[in-house]
Protein backbone atom coordinates (compact mmCIF):
# COMPACT_ATOMS: atom_id res chain seq x y z
CA UNK A 1 0.00 0.00 0.00
CA UNK A 2 2.91 2.63 0.95
CA UNK A 3 4.33 1.65 -2.36
CA UNK A 4 0.94 2.10 -4.70
CA UNK A 5 0.85 5.51 -2.89
CA UNK A 6 4.30 6.59 -3.65
CA UNK A 7 3.79 5.72 -7.37
CA UNK A 8 0.40 7.57 -7.90
CA UNK A 9 1.26 10.90 -9.68
CA UNK A 10 0.03 14.52 -7.42
CA UNK A 11 -2.57 14.46 -10.20
CA UNK A 12 -5.26 12.18 -11.77
CA UNK A 13 -3.92 11.36 -15.32
CA UNK A 14 -7.42 12.23 -17.10
CA UNK A 15 -7.04 15.78 -15.37
CA UNK A 16 -3.84 16.36 -17.02
CA UNK A 17 -4.76 17.82 -20.29
CA UNK A 18 -3.63 20.62 -22.68
CA UNK A 19 -6.92 21.93 -22.88
CA UNK A 20 -8.30 23.75 -19.86
CA UNK A 21 -11.37 22.24 -18.54
CA UNK A 22 -13.42 23.99 -15.60
CA UNK A 23 -11.26 21.81 -12.76
CA UNK A 24 -7.86 23.23 -14.31
CA UNK A 25 -9.32 26.32 -14.72
CA UNK A 26 -9.97 26.69 -11.37
CA UNK A 27 -6.57 25.27 -9.96
CA UNK A 28 -4.46 27.49 -12.53
CA UNK A 29 -7.03 30.70 -12.16
CA UNK A 30 -4.29 32.53 -10.01
CA UNK A 31 -1.61 31.81 -13.09
CA UNK A 32 -4.10 33.21 -15.97
CA UNK A 33 -5.17 37.16 -16.13
CA UNK A 34 -8.87 37.47 -16.96
CA UNK A 35 -9.40 39.26 -20.36
CA UNK A 36 -5.57 39.24 -21.46
CA UNK A 37 -4.69 38.59 -25.44
CA UNK A 38 -1.80 36.71 -24.14
CA UNK A 39 -3.99 34.52 -21.42
CA UNK A 40 -3.84 31.62 -24.06
CA UNK A 41 -0.49 31.33 -24.91
CA UNK A 42 0.98 31.51 -21.48
CA UNK A 43 -1.47 28.89 -20.68
CA UNK A 44 -0.43 26.48 -22.78
CA UNK A 45 3.49 27.26 -21.78
CA UNK A 46 2.74 27.12 -18.34
CA UNK A 47 0.44 23.64 -19.22
CA UNK A 48 3.42 22.40 -21.07
CA UNK A 49 5.84 23.20 -18.47
CA UNK A 50 4.30 21.16 -15.71
CA UNK A 51 3.69 18.01 -17.86
CA UNK A 52 7.48 18.19 -19.31
CA UNK A 53 9.21 18.59 -16.24
CA UNK A 54 10.14 15.06 -14.69
CA UNK A 55 9.06 14.19 -11.66
CA UNK A 56 11.41 14.32 -9.01
CA UNK A 57 13.19 10.66 -7.90
CA UNK A 58 11.10 8.26 -5.56
CA UNK A 59 12.68 7.34 -2.30
CA UNK A 60 13.17 3.43 -1.94
CA UNK A 61 10.60 1.89 -0.44
CA UNK A 62 10.47 1.05 3.03
CA UNK A 63 11.17 -2.47 4.31
CA UNK A 64 8.50 -5.02 4.75
CA UNK A 65 6.71 -5.30 7.92
CA UNK A 66 5.46 -8.86 9.25
CA UNK A 67 2.07 -7.70 8.42
CA UNK A 68 2.67 -6.45 5.18
CA UNK A 69 4.34 -10.22 4.22
CA UNK A 70 1.42 -11.83 5.69
CA UNK A 71 -1.29 -10.25 3.73
CA UNK A 72 1.07 -11.00 0.50
CA UNK A 73 1.27 -14.76 1.27
CA UNK A 74 -2.55 -14.61 2.16
CA UNK A 75 -2.81 -12.74 -1.62
CA UNK A 76 -0.92 -15.31 -3.70
CA UNK A 77 -4.14 -17.73 -2.88
CA UNK A 78 -5.93 -15.60 -5.34
CA UNK A 79 -3.17 -16.27 -8.14
CA UNK A 80 -4.75 -19.39 -9.62
CA UNK A 81 -7.70 -17.69 -9.96
CA UNK A 82 -6.83 -15.05 -11.86
CA UNK A 83 -4.39 -16.64 -13.47
CA UNK A 84 -7.75 -18.36 -15.21
CA UNK A 85 -9.33 -15.06 -15.54
CA UNK A 86 -6.71 -13.81 -17.62
CA UNK A 87 -6.65 -17.10 -19.29
CA UNK A 88 -10.52 -16.96 -20.64
CA UNK A 89 -10.37 -13.39 -21.42
CA UNK A 90 -7.59 -14.07 -24.01
CA UNK A 91 -10.17 -17.03 -25.38
CA UNK A 92 -13.24 -14.18 -25.41
CA UNK A 93 -12.74 -11.16 -27.48
CA UNK A 94 -15.99 -9.65 -27.06
CA UNK A 95 -13.94 -5.99 -27.24
CA UNK A 96 -12.44 -6.66 -30.87
CA UNK A 97 -14.06 -4.45 -33.15
CA UNK A 98 -13.55 -7.31 -36.07
CA UNK A 99 -15.96 -9.47 -34.30
CA UNK A 100 -18.59 -6.91 -32.85
CA UNK A 101 -17.98 -4.25 -34.21
CA UNK A 102 -17.18 -2.75 -37.27
CA UNK A 103 -17.76 -4.49 -41.06
CA UNK A 104 -15.54 -6.50 -42.86
CA UNK A 105 -14.63 -4.34 -45.88
CA UNK A 106 -16.22 -5.47 -49.15
CA UNK A 107 -18.91 -7.59 -47.12
CA UNK A 108 -21.72 -8.43 -49.21
CA UNK A 109 -25.26 -7.53 -48.63
CA UNK A 110 -26.98 -9.35 -45.60
CA UNK A 111 -29.49 -11.19 -48.05
CA UNK A 112 -26.06 -13.32 -49.30
CA UNK A 113 -25.44 -15.18 -46.36
CA UNK A 114 -29.03 -17.00 -46.03
CA UNK A 115 -28.23 -17.74 -49.97
CA UNK A 116 -24.82 -19.10 -49.15
CA UNK A 117 -26.36 -21.47 -46.47
CA UNK A 118 -28.77 -23.15 -48.60
CA UNK A 119 -25.72 -23.50 -50.96
CA UNK A 120 -23.68 -25.24 -48.12
CA UNK A 121 -26.83 -27.55 -47.33
CA UNK A 122 -27.47 -28.66 -50.86
CA UNK A 123 -23.47 -29.37 -50.97
CA UNK A 124 -23.79 -31.14 -47.45
CA UNK A 125 -26.78 -33.08 -49.03
CA UNK A 126 -24.88 -34.06 -52.22
CA UNK A 127 -21.54 -35.15 -50.29
CA UNK A 128 -20.21 -32.22 -51.83
CA UNK A 129 -18.26 -31.64 -48.82
CA UNK A 130 -15.20 -29.42 -50.13
CA UNK A 131 -17.04 -26.78 -51.38
CA UNK A 132 -19.60 -26.19 -48.13
CA UNK A 133 -16.87 -25.85 -46.54
CA UNK A 134 -15.27 -22.81 -48.56
CA UNK A 135 -18.62 -21.76 -48.77
CA UNK A 136 -19.25 -21.56 -44.85
CA UNK A 137 -15.77 -20.41 -44.47
CA UNK A 138 -16.85 -17.06 -46.64
CA UNK A 139 -20.18 -16.88 -44.00
CA UNK A 140 -18.02 -16.93 -41.18
CA UNK A 141 -15.38 -14.42 -42.27
CA UNK A 142 -18.17 -12.13 -43.77
CA UNK A 143 -20.64 -12.34 -41.26
CA UNK A 144 -18.72 -13.39 -37.61
CA UNK A 145 -21.53 -12.53 -35.58
CA UNK A 146 -23.92 -14.81 -36.90
CA UNK A 147 -24.06 -18.07 -35.03
CA UNK A 148 -25.80 -20.36 -37.96
CA UNK A 149 -22.33 -20.66 -40.01
CA UNK A 150 -20.91 -22.22 -36.74
CA UNK A 151 -23.91 -24.34 -36.61
CA UNK A 152 -23.81 -25.60 -40.48
CA UNK A 153 -19.86 -26.05 -40.39
CA UNK A 154 -20.11 -28.01 -36.89
CA UNK A 155 -22.51 -30.49 -38.33
CA UNK A 156 -20.44 -30.49 -41.75
CA UNK A 157 -16.86 -31.69 -39.68
CA UNK A 158 -19.38 -34.38 -37.83
CA UNK A 159 -21.03 -35.94 -40.36
CA UNK A 160 -17.23 -36.59 -41.62
CA UNK A 161 -16.06 -37.62 -38.31
CA UNK A 162 -13.60 -34.48 -37.72
CA UNK A 163 -14.73 -33.76 -34.56
CA UNK A 164 -12.48 -31.92 -32.51
CA UNK A 165 -12.59 -29.34 -35.26
CA UNK A 166 -16.13 -29.26 -35.19
CA UNK A 167 -15.50 -28.91 -31.27
CA UNK A 168 -12.87 -25.74 -32.12
CA UNK A 169 -15.68 -24.38 -34.06
CA UNK A 170 -18.17 -24.48 -32.28
CA UNK A 171 -16.05 -22.92 -29.28
CA UNK A 172 -14.97 -19.87 -31.59
CA UNK A 173 -18.31 -20.12 -32.44
CA UNK A 174 -19.87 -19.09 -28.94
CA UNK A 175 -16.63 -16.52 -28.21
CA UNK A 176 -17.68 -14.52 -31.72
CA UNK A 177 -21.39 -13.99 -29.94
CA UNK A 178 -20.63 -13.21 -26.77
CA UNK A 179 -22.29 -16.54 -25.57
CA UNK A 180 -25.48 -15.20 -26.99
CA UNK A 181 -26.44 -17.78 -29.16
CA UNK A 182 -27.95 -20.93 -27.62
CA UNK A 183 -27.96 -23.12 -30.55
CA UNK A 184 -24.53 -23.02 -30.45
CA UNK A 185 -24.11 -24.07 -26.90
CA UNK A 186 -26.77 -27.05 -27.64
CA UNK A 187 -24.93 -28.19 -30.22
CA UNK A 188 -21.50 -28.03 -28.71
CA UNK A 189 -23.00 -30.10 -25.58
CA UNK A 190 -24.61 -32.55 -28.07
CA UNK A 191 -21.16 -33.41 -29.18
CA UNK A 192 -19.49 -33.66 -25.65
CA UNK A 193 -22.48 -35.69 -24.71
CA UNK A 194 -21.39 -38.17 -27.89
CA UNK A 195 -17.84 -37.59 -26.67
CA UNK A 196 -18.71 -38.93 -23.25
CA UNK A 197 -18.08 -35.98 -21.80
CA UNK A 198 -21.06 -35.81 -19.38
CA UNK A 199 -20.18 -32.80 -16.97
CA UNK A 200 -18.74 -31.00 -19.98
CA UNK A 201 -22.56 -31.27 -21.17
CA UNK A 202 -23.93 -30.90 -18.36
CA UNK A 203 -22.24 -27.56 -18.50
CA UNK A 204 -23.25 -26.04 -21.89
CA UNK A 205 -26.52 -27.35 -21.54
CA UNK A 206 -26.96 -25.27 -18.42
CA UNK A 207 -24.90 -22.18 -20.80
CA UNK A 208 -27.83 -22.75 -23.68
CA UNK A 209 -30.65 -22.32 -21.54
CA UNK A 210 -29.25 -19.20 -19.75
CA UNK A 211 -28.59 -17.52 -23.03
CA UNK A 212 -32.24 -18.57 -24.29
CA UNK A 213 -34.89 -20.30 -21.70
CA UNK A 214 -37.57 -20.90 -24.29
CA UNK A 215 -34.64 -23.02 -26.37
CA UNK A 216 -36.71 -26.14 -26.40
CA UNK A 217 -33.70 -28.61 -27.63
CA UNK A 218 -31.28 -27.45 -24.44
CA UNK A 219 -33.81 -28.50 -22.21
CA UNK A 220 -34.93 -31.45 -24.01
CA UNK A 221 -31.15 -32.67 -25.12
CA UNK A 222 -30.47 -32.05 -21.03
CA UNK A 223 -33.05 -34.06 -20.07
CA UNK A 224 -31.77 -37.24 -22.20
CA UNK A 225 -28.37 -37.12 -21.17
CA UNK A 226 -29.38 -37.36 -17.51
CA UNK A 227 -32.22 -39.97 -18.42
CA UNK A 228 -29.57 -42.00 -20.07
CA UNK A 229 -27.28 -41.43 -17.11
CA UNK A 230 -29.88 -42.76 -15.12
CA UNK A 231 -30.65 -39.37 -13.11
CA UNK A 232 -35.07 -40.02 -13.54
CA UNK A 233 -36.14 -37.23 -11.22
CA UNK A 234 -33.58 -34.84 -12.32
CA UNK A 235 -34.48 -35.38 -15.90
CA UNK A 236 -38.06 -34.86 -15.16
CA UNK A 237 -37.06 -32.03 -13.39
CA UNK A 238 -35.73 -30.38 -16.62
CA UNK A 239 -38.52 -31.52 -18.72
CA UNK A 240 -40.78 -30.08 -16.49
CA UNK A 241 -38.70 -26.46 -17.02
CA UNK A 242 -39.43 -26.91 -20.02
CA UNK A 243 -42.65 -26.99 -19.90
CA UNK A 244 -42.50 -23.92 -17.43
CA UNK A 245 -40.79 -21.89 -20.10
CA UNK A 246 -42.00 -22.99 -23.37
CA UNK A 247 -45.19 -24.62 -22.62
CA UNK A 248 -46.30 -27.79 -24.77
CA UNK A 249 -44.07 -29.08 -27.28
CA UNK A 250 -44.35 -32.61 -28.82
CA UNK A 251 -40.78 -34.16 -27.81
CA UNK A 252 -41.25 -33.09 -24.28
CA UNK A 253 -44.59 -34.85 -23.95
CA UNK A 254 -42.99 -37.94 -25.84
CA UNK A 255 -39.98 -38.32 -23.29
CA UNK A 256 -42.50 -38.09 -20.84
CA UNK A 257 -44.57 -40.74 -22.21
CA UNK A 258 -41.76 -42.91 -22.54
CA UNK A 259 -40.67 -42.47 -18.84
CA UNK A 260 -44.16 -43.43 -17.76
CA UNK A 261 -44.69 -46.31 -20.27
CA UNK A 262 -41.37 -47.70 -18.62
CA UNK A 263 -42.80 -47.59 -15.53
CA UNK A 264 -45.92 -49.72 -16.52
CA UNK A 265 -48.38 -46.48 -16.22
CA UNK A 266 -49.58 -46.96 -19.89
CA UNK A 267 -52.91 -44.92 -19.64
CA UNK A 268 -50.30 -41.87 -18.18
CA UNK A 269 -48.52 -42.49 -21.34
CA UNK A 270 -51.19 -42.39 -23.51
CA UNK A 271 -52.42 -39.39 -21.86
CA UNK A 272 -49.24 -37.64 -22.63
CA UNK A 273 -48.93 -38.98 -26.57
CA UNK A 274 -52.43 -37.60 -27.02
CA UNK A 275 -51.41 -34.29 -25.71
CA UNK A 276 -47.88 -34.72 -27.93
CA UNK A 277 -49.80 -35.49 -31.32
CA UNK A 278 -52.24 -32.58 -30.47
CA UNK A 279 -49.60 -29.98 -30.13
CA UNK A 280 -48.14 -31.19 -33.76
CA UNK A 281 -50.39 -34.21 -35.53
CA UNK A 282 -47.67 -33.84 -38.44
CA UNK A 283 -44.65 -35.64 -35.47
CA UNK A 284 -43.56 -38.89 -36.81
CA UNK A 285 -41.49 -39.56 -33.86
CA UNK A 286 -44.60 -39.52 -31.66
CA UNK A 287 -46.94 -41.44 -33.70
CA UNK A 288 -43.61 -44.02 -33.67
CA UNK A 289 -43.14 -44.06 -30.16
CA UNK A 290 -46.78 -44.57 -29.67
CA UNK A 291 -47.18 -47.44 -31.48
CA UNK A 292 -44.23 -48.77 -29.88
CA UNK A 293 -46.42 -48.94 -26.72
CA UNK A 294 -48.81 -50.30 -27.61
CA UNK A 295 -46.57 -53.21 -29.50
CA UNK A 296 -45.95 -53.87 -26.33
CA UNK A 297 -49.01 -54.32 -24.86
CA UNK A 298 -49.83 -56.48 -28.10
CA UNK A 299 -52.92 -53.69 -29.24
CA UNK A 300 -51.23 -55.03 -32.70
CA UNK A 301 -54.48 -53.42 -34.38
CA UNK A 302 -53.81 -50.14 -32.96
CA UNK A 303 -50.27 -50.28 -33.45
CA UNK A 304 -50.88 -50.83 -37.55
CA UNK A 305 -52.95 -47.76 -37.50
CA UNK A 306 -49.81 -45.66 -35.42
CA UNK A 307 -47.98 -46.94 -38.51
CA UNK A 308 -50.34 -45.39 -41.22
CA UNK A 309 -50.48 -42.09 -39.55
CA UNK A 310 -46.52 -41.94 -38.97
CA UNK A 311 -46.47 -42.69 -42.60
CA UNK A 312 -49.17 -39.88 -43.46
CA UNK A 313 -47.39 -37.23 -41.49
CA UNK A 314 -44.06 -37.94 -43.50
CA UNK A 315 -44.38 -39.95 -46.38
CA UNK A 316 -40.82 -39.84 -47.07
CA UNK A 317 -39.28 -41.08 -42.98
CA UNK A 318 -37.23 -43.75 -43.69
CA UNK A 319 -37.70 -44.96 -39.44
CA UNK A 320 -41.61 -45.18 -39.85
CA UNK A 321 -41.25 -47.29 -43.15
CA UNK A 322 -38.81 -49.22 -41.44
CA UNK A 323 -40.07 -49.89 -38.20
CA UNK A 324 -43.69 -50.77 -39.54
CA UNK A 325 -41.62 -53.52 -41.65
CA UNK A 326 -39.73 -54.93 -39.02
CA UNK A 327 -43.57 -55.17 -36.92
CA UNK A 328 -45.04 -56.89 -40.01
CA UNK A 329 -42.43 -59.00 -40.91
CA UNK A 330 -42.42 -60.31 -37.05
CA UNK A 331 -46.31 -61.19 -37.60
CA UNK A 332 -45.32 -63.28 -40.38
CA UNK A 333 -46.48 -60.92 -43.03
CA UNK A 334 -43.10 -61.12 -45.33
CA UNK A 335 -44.51 -59.53 -48.05
CA UNK A 336 -45.98 -56.34 -46.77
CA UNK A 337 -42.32 -55.69 -44.95
CA UNK A 338 -40.78 -56.67 -47.93
CA UNK A 339 -42.56 -53.72 -49.90
CA UNK A 340 -42.39 -51.63 -47.04
CA UNK A 341 -38.50 -51.78 -46.85
CA UNK A 342 -38.54 -51.37 -50.61
CA UNK A 343 -40.64 -48.03 -50.23
CA UNK A 344 -38.32 -46.66 -47.72
CA UNK A 345 -35.00 -47.37 -49.63
CA UNK A 346 -36.24 -45.93 -52.77
CA UNK A 347 -37.38 -42.42 -50.44
CA UNK A 348 -33.96 -42.62 -49.01
CA UNK A 349 -31.33 -44.81 -51.41
CA UNK A 350 -28.11 -43.00 -48.99
CA UNK A 351 -29.54 -44.80 -45.82
CA UNK A 352 -27.40 -48.58 -45.38
CA UNK A 353 -29.93 -49.71 -42.54
CA UNK A 354 -32.74 -50.36 -44.71
CA UNK A 355 -30.79 -52.21 -47.15
CA UNK A 356 -29.28 -54.29 -44.51
CA UNK A 357 -32.83 -55.05 -42.86
CA UNK A 358 -33.93 -55.87 -46.24
CA UNK A 359 -30.46 -58.73 -46.18
CA UNK A 360 -31.46 -59.99 -43.17
CA UNK A 361 -35.05 -60.83 -44.02
CA UNK A 362 -34.18 -62.14 -47.94
CA UNK A 363 -31.62 -64.42 -45.91
CA UNK A 364 -34.30 -65.54 -43.45
CA UNK A 365 -37.37 -66.09 -46.44
CA UNK A 366 -35.12 -66.41 -49.54
CA UNK A 367 -31.48 -67.10 -50.00
CA UNK A 368 -28.28 -66.09 -48.61
CA UNK A 369 -26.50 -65.17 -52.05
CA UNK A 370 -29.39 -62.40 -52.65
CA UNK A 371 -28.83 -61.08 -48.82
CA UNK A 372 -25.22 -60.82 -49.87
CA UNK A 373 -25.78 -58.76 -52.85
CA UNK A 374 -27.78 -56.42 -50.68
CA UNK A 375 -25.19 -56.46 -47.74
CA UNK A 376 -22.35 -55.58 -50.49
CA UNK A 377 -25.14 -52.51 -51.84
CA UNK A 378 -25.34 -51.26 -47.95
CA UNK A 379 -21.31 -51.39 -47.43
CA UNK A 380 -20.78 -49.98 -50.79
CA UNK A 381 -23.89 -46.72 -49.40
CA UNK A 382 -21.23 -46.41 -45.85
CA UNK A 383 -18.52 -48.60 -45.52
CA UNK A 384 -18.27 -46.95 -42.25
CA UNK A 385 -21.69 -47.93 -40.66
CA UNK A 386 -20.65 -51.03 -38.15
CA UNK A 387 -23.70 -53.10 -38.15
CA UNK A 388 -23.58 -53.74 -42.22
CA UNK A 389 -20.52 -55.61 -41.62
CA UNK A 390 -21.18 -57.48 -37.93
CA UNK A 391 -24.83 -58.09 -39.17
CA UNK A 392 -23.24 -59.62 -42.53
CA UNK A 393 -20.76 -61.71 -40.52
CA UNK A 394 -23.36 -63.60 -38.52
CA UNK A 395 -24.83 -64.01 -41.47
CA UNK A 396 -21.72 -65.77 -42.88
CA UNK A 397 -20.96 -67.64 -39.70
CA UNK A 398 -24.59 -68.95 -39.34
CA UNK A 399 -23.93 -70.45 -42.88
CA UNK A 400 -20.15 -72.35 -41.69
CA UNK A 401 -17.84 -69.20 -43.29
CA UNK A 402 -15.99 -69.21 -40.34
CA UNK A 403 -13.12 -67.02 -41.65
CA UNK A 404 -15.22 -64.87 -43.57
CA UNK A 405 -17.21 -64.21 -40.88
CA UNK A 406 -13.94 -63.63 -38.71
CA UNK A 407 -12.69 -61.23 -41.75
CA UNK A 408 -16.53 -59.30 -41.31
CA UNK A 409 -15.76 -59.12 -37.72
CA UNK A 410 -12.19 -57.60 -37.95
CA UNK A 411 -14.07 -54.79 -40.36
CA UNK A 412 -16.06 -54.00 -37.62
CA UNK A 413 -13.35 -53.41 -34.98
CA UNK A 414 -11.66 -51.81 -37.27
CA UNK A 415 -14.17 -48.75 -37.98
CA UNK A 416 -14.27 -48.58 -34.01
CA UNK A 417 -13.25 -50.58 -31.17
CA UNK A 418 -14.94 -48.77 -28.22
CA UNK A 419 -18.52 -48.84 -29.73
CA UNK A 420 -21.51 -50.42 -28.47
CA UNK A 421 -21.70 -52.43 -31.85
CA UNK A 422 -18.16 -53.47 -31.36
CA UNK A 423 -18.89 -55.00 -27.64
CA UNK A 424 -21.67 -57.04 -29.57
CA UNK A 425 -19.57 -57.86 -32.00
CA UNK A 426 -16.39 -59.43 -29.48
CA UNK A 427 -19.32 -61.41 -27.79
CA UNK A 428 -21.10 -62.78 -30.92
CA UNK A 429 -17.25 -63.53 -32.02
CA UNK A 430 -16.47 -65.17 -28.82
CA UNK A 431 -19.34 -67.13 -29.28
CA UNK A 432 -18.20 -68.09 -32.45
CA UNK A 433 -14.51 -69.15 -31.37
CA UNK A 434 -15.98 -71.17 -28.48
CA UNK A 435 -18.12 -73.29 -30.75
CA UNK A 436 -14.94 -73.69 -33.10
CA UNK A 437 -12.96 -75.40 -30.27
CA UNK A 438 -10.95 -72.29 -29.24
CA UNK A 439 -11.57 -71.39 -25.69
CA UNK A 440 -8.73 -69.04 -24.59
CA UNK A 441 -9.46 -67.19 -27.77
CA UNK A 442 -13.75 -67.35 -26.77
CA UNK A 443 -12.71 -65.74 -22.80
CA UNK A 444 -10.17 -62.86 -24.53
CA UNK A 445 -13.08 -62.13 -26.86
CA UNK A 446 -15.49 -62.06 -23.91
CA UNK A 447 -13.13 -60.24 -21.67
CA UNK A 448 -12.74 -57.64 -24.12
CA UNK A 449 -16.27 -56.82 -24.98
CA UNK A 450 -16.79 -56.45 -21.39
CA UNK A 451 -14.16 -54.20 -21.38
CA UNK A 452 -16.28 -52.04 -23.46
CA UNK A 453 -19.62 -52.59 -21.91
CA UNK A 454 -19.78 -53.92 -18.85
CA UNK A 455 -23.30 -53.69 -18.84
CA UNK A 456 -23.71 -56.23 -21.32
CA UNK A 457 -26.18 -59.40 -19.68
CA UNK A 458 -25.55 -61.46 -22.89
CA UNK A 459 -21.87 -61.45 -22.91
CA UNK A 460 -22.01 -62.54 -19.07
CA UNK A 461 -24.51 -65.57 -19.42
CA UNK A 462 -21.95 -66.25 -22.59
CA UNK A 463 -18.70 -66.35 -20.37
CA UNK A 464 -20.50 -68.31 -17.48
CA UNK A 465 -22.41 -70.79 -19.96
CA UNK A 466 -18.61 -71.50 -21.79
CA UNK A 467 -17.10 -72.28 -18.12
CA UNK A 468 -20.20 -74.77 -17.14
CA UNK A 469 -19.59 -76.13 -19.98
CA UNK A 470 -16.18 -77.16 -19.22
CA UNK A 471 -17.12 -78.37 -15.94
CA UNK A 472 -15.88 -75.21 -13.97
CA UNK A 473 -19.61 -74.61 -11.89
CA UNK A 474 -17.31 -72.27 -9.22
CA UNK A 475 -15.90 -70.23 -12.09
CA UNK A 476 -19.54 -69.63 -13.53
CA UNK A 477 -20.74 -68.46 -10.47
CA UNK A 478 -18.01 -66.12 -9.92
CA UNK A 479 -18.73 -64.48 -13.26
CA UNK A 480 -22.83 -64.15 -12.06
CA UNK A 481 -21.87 -62.72 -8.89
CA UNK A 482 -19.29 -60.16 -10.78
CA UNK A 483 -22.29 -58.93 -12.88
CA UNK A 484 -24.28 -58.64 -10.02
CA UNK A 485 -21.86 -56.54 -8.34
CA UNK A 486 -21.25 -54.15 -11.16
CA UNK A 487 -24.53 -54.02 -12.20
CA UNK A 488 -26.52 -50.25 -12.19
CA UNK A 489 -29.56 -50.49 -11.57
CA UNK A 490 -31.97 -47.41 -12.68
CA UNK A 491 -34.99 -47.06 -10.39
CA UNK A 492 -38.17 -44.66 -11.31
CA UNK A 493 -40.08 -43.01 -8.66
CA UNK A 494 -43.77 -43.64 -9.65
CA UNK A 495 -45.04 -41.33 -6.79
CA UNK A 496 -43.67 -38.46 -9.02
CA UNK A 497 -46.68 -38.70 -11.17
CA UNK A 498 -48.97 -37.54 -8.97
CA UNK A 499 -49.42 -33.84 -9.42
CA UNK A 500 -47.51 -33.63 -12.32
CA UNK A 501 -49.96 -34.31 -15.36
CA UNK A 502 -52.15 -31.27 -13.30
CA UNK A 503 -50.02 -28.42 -14.48
CA UNK A 504 -49.99 -29.83 -17.85
CA UNK A 505 -52.73 -27.17 -19.76
CA UNK A 506 -54.98 -29.07 -22.73
CA UNK A 507 -55.96 -25.54 -23.54
CA UNK A 508 -52.07 -25.09 -25.28
CA UNK A 509 -52.71 -24.90 -29.13
CA UNK A 510 -50.19 -23.02 -30.02
CA UNK A 511 -47.37 -25.32 -32.05
CA UNK A 512 -43.87 -24.18 -31.55
CA UNK A 513 -41.21 -25.00 -34.20
CA UNK A 514 -38.31 -26.88 -32.73
CA UNK A 515 -35.10 -28.54 -33.53
CA UNK A 516 -34.87 -32.67 -35.40
CA UNK A 517 -33.71 -34.38 -31.96
CA UNK A 518 -32.55 -37.65 -31.39
CA UNK A 519 -34.88 -38.99 -33.63
CA UNK A 520 -32.40 -41.61 -34.70
CA UNK A 521 -31.58 -43.39 -31.32
CA UNK A 522 -35.12 -43.23 -29.75
CA UNK A 523 -36.47 -45.33 -32.92
CA UNK A 524 -33.01 -46.93 -34.72
CA UNK A 525 -31.47 -48.45 -31.21
CA UNK A 526 -35.23 -49.68 -29.37
CA UNK A 527 -36.11 -53.02 -30.54
CA UNK A 528 -40.23 -53.18 -31.09
CA UNK A 529 -40.86 -56.71 -31.53
CA UNK A 530 -40.18 -57.79 -28.48
CA UNK A 531 -43.71 -60.14 -26.81
CA UNK A 532 -45.55 -59.95 -29.48
CA UNK A 533 -48.14 -62.38 -30.20
CA UNK A 534 -50.54 -62.86 -33.21
CA UNK A 535 -53.56 -61.70 -30.14
CA UNK A 536 -54.53 -58.78 -32.51
CA UNK A 537 -57.96 -56.26 -31.82
CA UNK A 538 -57.56 -55.81 -27.74
CA UNK A 539 -59.04 -52.51 -27.63
CA UNK A 540 -60.43 -51.00 -30.85
CA UNK A 541 -58.48 -48.20 -32.45
CA UNK A 542 -61.08 -44.73 -31.78
CA UNK A 543 -61.46 -45.86 -27.91
CA UNK A 544 -57.79 -45.96 -27.49
CA UNK A 545 -56.25 -42.88 -28.76
CA UNK A 546 -59.47 -40.97 -28.61
CA UNK A 547 -58.30 -38.09 -31.11
CA UNK A 548 -61.45 -37.55 -33.57
CA UNK A 549 -64.96 -37.63 -31.97
CA UNK A 550 -66.79 -38.57 -34.67
CA UNK A 551 -64.20 -41.24 -35.88
CA UNK A 552 -64.88 -40.98 -39.81
CA UNK A 553 -61.27 -40.79 -40.32
CA UNK A 554 -59.67 -43.34 -38.29
CA UNK A 555 -62.71 -46.11 -39.54
CA UNK A 556 -61.37 -45.24 -43.18
CA UNK A 557 -59.17 -48.35 -44.61
CA UNK A 558 -55.71 -47.25 -45.23
CA UNK A 559 -54.92 -48.06 -48.96
CA UNK A 560 -51.05 -48.47 -49.15
CA UNK A 561 -50.90 -48.47 -52.87
CA UNK A 562 -52.45 -45.28 -53.28
CA UNK A 563 -51.19 -43.37 -50.55
CA UNK A 564 -47.99 -44.35 -52.45
CA UNK A 565 -48.96 -43.35 -55.94
CA UNK A 566 -50.24 -40.38 -54.92
CA UNK A 567 -47.54 -38.82 -52.81
CA UNK A 568 -44.64 -40.56 -53.78
CA UNK A 569 -45.17 -41.06 -57.37
CA UNK A 570 -44.47 -44.84 -56.78
CA UNK A 571 -46.51 -48.06 -58.59
CA UNK A 572 -46.58 -51.06 -55.90
CA UNK A 573 -46.44 -53.45 -58.39
CA UNK A 574 -43.18 -52.18 -59.60
CA UNK A 575 -41.33 -51.85 -56.56
CA UNK A 576 -38.88 -54.90 -57.65
CA UNK A 577 -37.73 -53.11 -61.28
CA UNK A 578 -37.45 -49.94 -59.24
CA UNK A 579 -35.48 -51.66 -56.46
CA UNK A 580 -33.02 -53.09 -59.25
CA UNK A 581 -32.73 -49.81 -60.82
CA UNK A 582 -31.72 -48.81 -57.74
CA UNK A 583 -29.37 -51.07 -57.02
CA UNK A 584 -27.59 -50.89 -59.92
CA UNK A 585 -27.16 -47.31 -59.85
CA UNK A 586 -25.75 -47.46 -56.01
CA UNK A 587 -23.30 -50.27 -58.01
CA UNK A 588 -21.82 -48.09 -60.54
CA UNK A 589 -21.47 -45.31 -58.40
CA UNK A 590 -17.82 -44.12 -57.02
CA UNK A 591 -18.63 -43.94 -53.24
CA UNK A 592 -18.73 -40.20 -52.08
CA UNK A 593 -18.66 -41.72 -48.19
CA UNK A 594 -14.93 -41.73 -48.15
CA UNK A 595 -14.62 -38.68 -47.20
CA UNK A 596 -16.26 -39.47 -44.39
CA UNK A 597 -13.33 -40.89 -42.85
CA UNK A 598 -11.26 -40.11 -39.97
CA UNK A 599 -7.82 -38.10 -40.39
CA UNK A 600 -5.36 -40.32 -38.76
Amino acid sequence: MHLLHRLSPPFPPHKLSLFPSRTTSKLFSHFIPSSSSSASSEFASLSSSILLHPPPPLPPPPPITETEETEEVEGKGRVGIDEKLQELAKKWPMFEPRIRGEKVEGRPLDVNLDLSLYRARQMMRRFRFDEAQKILERCIYYWPEDGRAYVAMGKLLRKQSKLEEARTVYEKGCQATQGENAYLWQCWADLENKLGNTNKARELFDAATVANKSHIAAWHGWAVLELEQGNIKKGRSLLRKALKYVGGNEYVYQSLALLEAKAGRCEEARSLFRQAVKHNPKSCASWLAWAQLEIRQENNVAARRLFERAVQASPKNRFAWHIWALFEANLGKIDLARNLIQIGHLMNPKDPVLLQSLALLEYKHSSPDVARVLFRRAAKVDPRHQPIWFAWGWMEWKEGNLDTARELYRRVLAIDSKSVTAARCLQAWGVLEQRAGDLSAARRLFRSSLSVNSQSYITWRSWAALEEDQGNPVRAEEIRNLYFQQRTEVVDDPSWVTGFLDIIDPALDRVKRIFYMGQNASTENQDPLQNISGNEGRASFENLIGLSSSGSQDKTEFDLASFVKEKLSLDISKLDEHMQASLTSIAETKNPVRLWRKQT
